[in-house]
């Protein structure tokens, strides 16, 4: 195991931060990379006890020579988010400076590189995704950040630009495991929503907003696109955000578990040496996520859940009510989707106009930023 420090252009003097990444595996070669990261929004910490877990059975496999590629680790993907708390309550979702989410914004290289390498590839498909990742490298290089978010962002592009799978740790408010990738990556993704027990996989190809994990992808989407008729471009990487249910869920069992489950499916991939377990049926088919229903509350009130995370509910399912006991009314928050209650809001108190819950419905109906509620 090697241990790196990555350090970010401080906010202001005496308060320098840095990111710190494991690294597992054969140094050098042609071989397939995996890069992992937890809690790129620091206040979601399941993923963050995954990645310890995780740690500690990488060296372990590495020890034995089981790694069959490498893999870089990053366990706290936001320490500038994680310094962030008001009066004991931990902030790490939004930059208090700006206001930015710390997983929107990430670079968009595509357009940039086009330009750069349309008269650089070749008929030779491998010696392209060598030229592609080189020129990712060297872009984020290239870039200087003005602000320590800046920096965080384009540190964590520069260890993932050259892996050919990234696994992004997150959780939600309260919520079963679910997943987010793209139509072309799933028939990959599957057996990880497998091992994983996942209760919904979101797909689309565009959510909006550039995440991180679209960020490791687009690029070469958008190469494909520009100059796929004239060059063989392989979608060379893939990408998945896994949400290890909700913000309470740490322990050490799930923590287990879910390591358990990447670890397997590293192996039945072939990232580690070894036979895997046999999959487990999948939990739900996946959905794009167009058809996602965001259920908002029209009035203010206590939220009373009538309904379950990870239950099916049917279109005209009353999934709660908002009650207001001032007025003696009860508004009931109906569903209009046919799908999974994946995920809801941990707040028992809602605004008017905030969003209560989410359901994986089947069909697309939604169109623009995605993850906007």
């Amino acid at each position: 195991m090697q241990v790196h420090h990555h350090p970010l252009a401080g906010a202001s003097l005496g308060t320098g931060r840095a990111i710190t990444s494991y690294r597992f595996g054969p140094p050098d070669g042609p071989l397939p990379k995996v890069f992992i990261q937890a809690s790129l929004h620091a206040d979601e910490l399941p993923g963050m006890v995954v990645a310890w877990y995780l740690k500690r059975r990488f060296a372990e496999l590495e020890t034995a020579g089981r790694l069959s590629g490498r893999v870089v680790l990053v366990p706290v993907a936001n320490p500038a988010g994680l310094n962030q708390h008001w009066f004991g309550a931990q902030m790490g979702r939004f930059e208090m400076r700006s206001g930015q989410d710390f997983n929107r914004r990430f670079p968009e290289l595509g357009p940039e590189l086009a330009l750069q390498l349309k008269n650089g590839l070749t008929d030779d498909q491998a010696h392209n995704t060598r030229a592609i990742r080189t020129a990712l490298s060297d872009a984020l290089a290239a870039r200087q950040p003005a602000t320590e978010l800046e920096s965080q962002r384009l540190e964590l592009m520069k260890l993932a630009c050259d892996a050919d799978l990234v696994i992004d740790l997150h959780c939600d408010w309260e919520a079963v495991a679910h997943l987010y990738t793209t139509p072309e990556a799933w028939p990959a993704i599957e057996p990880l929503a497998r091992y994983l027990g996942s209760e919904a996989q979101l797909l689309a190809d565009v959510s909006g907003g550039e995440p991180f994990d679209e960020a490791c992808t687009s690029a070469w989407r958008y190469l494909r696109g520009a100059l796929g008729d004239r060059f063989p471009i392989p979608m060379a990487a893939k990408s998945v955000t896994l949400e290890l249910r909700g913000v309470r869920d740490v322990s050490h069992d799930m923590a287990a578990r879910d390591a358990r489950a990447i670890v397997d499916y590293l192996t039945h991939i072939g990232m580690i040496a070894g036979e895997a377990p046999e999959s487990p049926p999948l939990r739900h088919p996946a959905t794009p996520l167009a058809g996602c229903e965001y259920v908002h509350a029209p009035v203010s009130g206590v939220i009373l859940h009538r309904r379950e995370i990870g239950e099916t509910v049917r279109a005209g399912d009353v999934i709660a009510d908002v009650l207001d006991p001032l007025d003696d009314r009860l508004v009931p928050l109906v569903a209009e989707t046919e799908g999974v209650l994946y995920a809801r809001h941990w707040t028992r108190f809602a605004t008017a106009g905030m969003l209560v819950a989410r359901i994986a419905g089947k069909d697309a109906a939604r169109e623009g930023d995605l993850l906007v509620p």
